[in-house]
């Protein structure tokens, strides 16, 4: 198993770690890991090392991927910033040795579901908005424990002000942001999407998740709630737990097309 870190960008932030399985030959199907904290600087991509080690395990690439975040160590992350760099990270794929950029998955913990599926739907996205412009495609897309709605995140303070701080403000003052951002509002994306989430979870309701596989089938998707018993928050992240389980079995499915 090998790991190089590669800049996406010229921001410091903008830097990701690009795992290959030992021996890799040929261009292999690739997973983007993408980490939650709410946005917020003092979380990063080691989040998501385990993941990264579970990807390649399967004989896929992992590109377990930093970006711009909230806070006065997060180099200017928010809207559009955090939005633009996940939609950077993505498309710097098609210069990447060693992965199909033909066949990407998007995979989110937390707030890093709402990247993942938005990274999945940003080709809805109308034309000049921050994202809109997509050189690589994401052909499936799996959200553990996301925030995948943001207006009814905002409403019922999921991580307290945490995506007001994420757009500069609340539903009602910046509505235009909140729906280019929201997975939710970008339904149907048109790929496979997974939504995996605990039922113990009480940093982000399992609700959300079964509501917005919901809203995405009765749109058209093929999205799948998935409710874990006796699982929280951060165990959906880990790799020997029952939701990475789910996920690779989603992403297995994906990739064999």
């Amino acid at each position: 198993m090998g790991r190089r870190k590669i800049h996406y960008g010229t921001h410091h932030s903008q830097v990701g770690d690009l795992w290959l399985p030992t021996g890799a030959r040929g261009a292999l199907p690739v997973v983007v890991l993408i980490h939650g904290g709410f946005w917020r600087a003092q979380f990063t991509k080691a989040l998501m090392g385990r993941l990264a080690r579970a990807v390649t395990d399967r004989g896929w690439a992992a590109w377990n991927i930093e970006y711009r975040r909230v806070g006065s160590l997060g180099g200017g992350g928010g809207w559009p910033a955090t939005f633009l760099d996940i939609a950077a990270a993505v498309d710097h794929l098609a210069s990447l040795p060693g992965v199909d950029p033909g066949r990407v998955a998007t995979c989110g913990h937390s707030a890093g579901g709402t990247l993942a599926l938005w990274a999945a739907g940003r080709h809805r996205l109308p034309a000049g908005a921050p994202g809109s412009s997509v050189q690589v495609t994401v052909s499936a897309a799996v959200s553990l424990a996301g925030v995948v709605d943001l207006i009814a995140a905002d409403t019922s303070a999921v991580g307290g002000d945490a995506v007001a701080r994420l757009l500069g403000g609340g539903a009602g003052a910046v509505p235009d942001r909140f729906a280019m951002a929201s997975p939710a509002a970008l339904v149907p994306l048109g790929v496979p999407q997974a939504l995996i989430h605990g039922l113990l979870d009480t940093v982000v309701p399992p609700s959300m998740s079964e509501a917005y596989a919901t809203l995405a089938r009765h749109g058209g998707d093929d999205a799948h709630y998935v409710a874990l018993a006796g699982v929280g928050h951060r165990e959906v992240i880990d790799p020997r737990g029952a939701a990475w389980g789910k996920a690779s079995d989603h992403l297995e499915r994906v990739f064999a097309r």
